[in-house]
């Protein structure tokens, strides 16, 4: 059964970090619609000012981040004494696991366009070790048709396969060109939750009906194993992610997401003590 659209969402501009502007596409009101995912944030600026000042050192427990750019440059840092840059097509996945401080730097760049997206871990995996990984260009699979051609971050697209392990959570994440008058087609799990953002061009999501949007907007798809679309006379570029849905309680405050309130206390009394990361 072909998905049909739920909602549309769009970014929202906000600031975050140390005066980063940014769009904000879906966050902490949007519990639990997008489950997995917790929050993505949109960076579209050919103006160092917009993002040089970044994201000095803060904490994270509980969640996955990952920062994927199409273009542009961000260092990192962290607890664990990762240290390094991402580039343009470069992915940058960390899993928080039972805590770690880390720092994301933009660097000035002719244009920094890409996204950072939270992805919530399961009750069981909260409190695992914390891992980063650097995920070059080279890494991500390209799958090609005439059409259209697919980054594979996560997951799996004509037989190839994303260099991420899946966690409970099984995530795909896709970033898609799909030229004009064209189709792509992908098929998910039926209930998994899914959602697309298109970051340049236009497409249709919901093919029963001539539903053209624009960047920077998106949908939050329906329950359905197909997901169908299509271009016009334009060509577009879209991120597709799909995840499955955890259906479990969260308690979430500041870059700190649990299942409980206890939990969340217990974390910035934690961080508070200097005790936050596990050895």
């Amino acid at each position: 059964m072909d998905r049909k659209i739920k909602r549309y969402f769009m970014g929202r501009q906000a600031k975050d970090g140390a005066g980063v502007s940014l769009y904000r596409t879906f966050g902490y009101y949007e519990i639990p619609d997008f489950d997995p995912f917790l929050m993505m944030d949109f960076f579209d600026s050919t103006n160092p000012e917009d993002y040089i000042k970044g994201f000095p050192w803060h904490p994270h427990r509980g969640i996955e981040t990952v920062t994927y750019l199409i273009h542009g440059a961000i260092e990192h840092g962290d607890s664990l004494g990762n240290k390094g840059v991402i580039r343009d097509g470069d992915c940058q996945w960390m899993t928080a696991g039972s805590g770690i401080l880390h720092q994301e730097m933009p660097q000035e760049s002719p244009q920094m366009l890409g996204v950072q997206i939270w992805l919530n871990l399961s009750k069981k995996e909260k409190m695992t070790e914390p891992k980063y990984r650097d995920i070059t260009k080279e890494m991500i699979p390209v799958y090609e048709e005439e059409s259209y051609t697919v980054h594979i971050v996560a997951g799996e697209y004509g037989g190839k396969k994303g260099p991420m392990e899946a966690t409970e959570t099984k995530p795909s994440f896709f970033d898609v060109e799909l030229k004009e008058n064209s189709e792509f087609v992908y098929s998910v799990d039926y209930d998994f939750n899914a959602f697309a953002f298109l970051v340049r061009g236009e497409a249709n999501f919901n093919v029963e009906k001539e539903e053209m949007i624009s960047y920077p907007n998106g949908v939050l798809f329906t329950e359905g194993d197909t997901i169908r679309v299509k271009t016009g006379k334009s060509p577009a570029r879209f991120l597709l992610l799909t995840g499955k849905k955890l259906n479990e309680p969260v308690a979430w405050g500041g870059p700190i997401v649990m299942n409980t309130k206890e939990e969340l206390d217990l974390a910035f009394k934690e961080l508070k003590e200097g005790i936050f990361i596990k050895k």
